[in-house]
């Protein structure tokens, strides 16, 4: 409900001077003397001089009134815009008034706290400042450096891993290597094994050399077709991975043996064994898995919002809890295009060294990868930032204990700083400490919510929604009680002016904090009102006293 319009003082009643007759007093038809018709006409001049004199200093001290109540200026200072007198969350890029006739006021680029149309700014006294331990810092260009921290654990690198596994089927005769975690070299025997496939081809092979033998002297076609079998077998014994050395072997002395040697392919350890003496396997069957574990991958999961600044080549330190006194090195190498949703992670592949197979697949590690530092920025500590979750804000020193709150954009982060991107300059004073006694000190949160853009009020002044900064505050006001709402909770008071605020004498409604507070009140009641404003327009009651005998009788 808006506030009616202020009650309007009636005109002075013009005076008349004693001893000038009345129109309506009755004529006397006796003459004057000539002396007493002088002394009238010298009387009527100097009242008529005495009346002008006065509406002229009238008339001048109306339109002082007028140009003090027009919108101000201030030389040197910009306009950033019109504020709404009554403190409603209302502005203006230019003057105006409201619907009750008051000017709009004017706040002005960089104006003081204390002053009327000061920008959201915080005023606290010097002593104040120093028991809560305000320390600032002023906003820097400097390189950010920031470091990925993240969970990981070893695991072997998959291109070390092979498999052994026949190409034929048979049995298992006789293990030599028979432990899973044995370490085995290059080439030496796994295990023997007996087919009846391998002893078929072993024998073609050992005819088609007898048959090239004979036939030395024989036509060259089918001298040819038998050198053609002998390759046929040679080539087949060497496609079941029988070893070049057994091969020959079986070529220089042409004897079929009933058992064949299986040996490693590559050094390693044997990560998993299947083989057992005597079972019997069928082609494709794995029975040896040997890793070579010199070299290992471990897979670190990266945060959603790390994983942007995470790219390959970025050298990273690997620590592990069995070994805190050693850092290993590694580098990024792959960063895993798929998410797990279940911990909105992304997998990040890290290679490194394994001098002395410190490093056992399954282990645990965390994984510190370093961003290599970017061009120079704008930054504050983390520390000054004031996150409302909706937006970022920083409170800006102006000394002499007046502070302004500054909604900014940031950008990217280190351990310990964080870059601005609009919002601050390099050089202006932040508060990094004891920034949220403030904000509990001075109720920052109404300022806050009421500036809107006036962090934004530099590059567009004219959109600032701003609110003054004592809307928070707690206000006085004398006068009486017209009616009284119980059920609405609400009175109709008409108060003298609130200097506070910069109001005129006024009849307005006001909501009372608690029923408590109007169970006593009746119209016509002289009191004394404690009042804020808990929104926009919307003006409570906190406390209510009698006014003294003195004030209540109008003395």
């Amino acid at each position: 409900m808006k506030p009616s319009p202020p009650v309007i003082a009636s005109e002075a009643r013009q005076s008349i001077p004693p001893g000038l007759p009345r129109r309506d007093a009755p004529r006397n038809d006796n003459r004057f003397p000539v002396f007493l018709i002088g002394v009238v006409v010298a009387l009527l001049t100097g009242i008529g001089g005495y009346y002008a004199g006065s509406r002229g200093e009238s008339d001048k001290s109306r339109e002082s009134s007028a140009a003090g109540n027009a919108p101000r200026t201030t030389v040197g200072k910009k306009v950033l815009y019109y504020r709404n007198p009554m403190g409603l969350a209302d502005t203006s890029p230019t003057p105006k008034k409201d619907p009750m006739g008051m000017d709009y006021i004017a706040v002005f680029e960089g104006a003081p706290a204390d002053e009327p149309g000061a920008t959201n700014q915080v005023r606290i006294s010097a002593d104040k400042v120093q028991k809560m331990g305000v320390r600032t810092e002023a906003a820097q260009l400097r390189s950010l450096e920031r470091t990925i921290r993240a969970a990981g654990r070893v695991e072997p690198d998959e291109r070390r891993i092979v498999m052994v596994a026949p190409k034929f089927e048979g049995y298992v005769e006789r293990l030599t290597v028979n432990v899973t975690g044995q370490p085995v070299a290059r080439g030496q025997a796994l295990f023997e094994v007996y087919s009846p496939e391998l002893v078929s081809v072993q024998r073609e092979y050992a005819i088609a050399a007898q048959g090239v033998a004979s036939l030395k002297g024989a036509d060259s076609p089918a001298q040819q077709g038998m050198m053609r079998l002998v390759e046929s077998s040679l080539q087949r014994l060497k496609n079941w991975d029988i070893s070049e050395e057994q091969v020959k072997a079986l070529a220089a002395s042409g004897e079929t043996r009933r058992t064949m040697t299986f040996r490693s392919p590559v050094a390693g350890i044997v990560t998993e064994k299947k083989a057992l003496q005597g079972m019997r396997f069928m082609p494709g069957e794995v029975l040896y898995q040997i890793s070579d574990l010199s070299a290992v991958w471990v897979v670190a999961d990266m945060f959603e919002q790390d994983i942007g600044l995470v790219k390959s080549g970025a050298k990273a330190k690997i620590r592990i809890n069995a070994y805190p006194d050693k850092v290993f090195a590694g580098t990024v190498t792959y960063v895993y295009p798929t998410m797990k949703a279940e911990t909105r992670t992304v997998p990040v592949r890290v290679e490194l060294a394994n001098p002395g197979l410190l490093l056992k697949p399954g282990m645990f590690a965390q994984v510190e990868v370093a961003l290599s530092a970017r061009a120079k920025a704008v930054t504050v500590p983390l520390s000054a930032v004031i996150d409302s979750g909706t937006r970022q804000i920083v409170l800006i020193s102006l000394g002499e204990g007046r502070f302004e709150p500054r909604e900014v954009r940031l950008g990217e982060r280190s351990d310990s700083q964080v870059q601005v991107l609009t919002g601050l300059k390099e050089g202006q004073q932040v508060v990094v400490a004891a920034n949220f006694l403030i904000d509990a000190e001075s109720n920052l949160k109404a300022a806050v919510a009421g500036f809107g853009d006036a962090g934004k009020a530099a590059a567009a002044p004219a959109a600032a929604a701003s609110a003054p900064a004592h809307r928070a505050a707690s206000h006085q006001a004398e006068g009486t009680v017209d009616s009284l709402d119980a059920a609405a909770g609400t009175l109709m008071f008409s108060h003298g002016p609130v200097a506070s605020l910069k109001w005129p004498a006024m009849t307005m409604e006001f909501k009372a904090a608690n029923s408590s507070l109007l169970k006593d009140l009746k119209p016509g009641a002289r009191v004394t009102v404690e009042f804020v404003e808990r929104q926009a327009g919307e003006w409570v009651i906190t406390s209510v006293k009698p006014l003294p005998a003195s004030k209540a009788n109008g003395s």
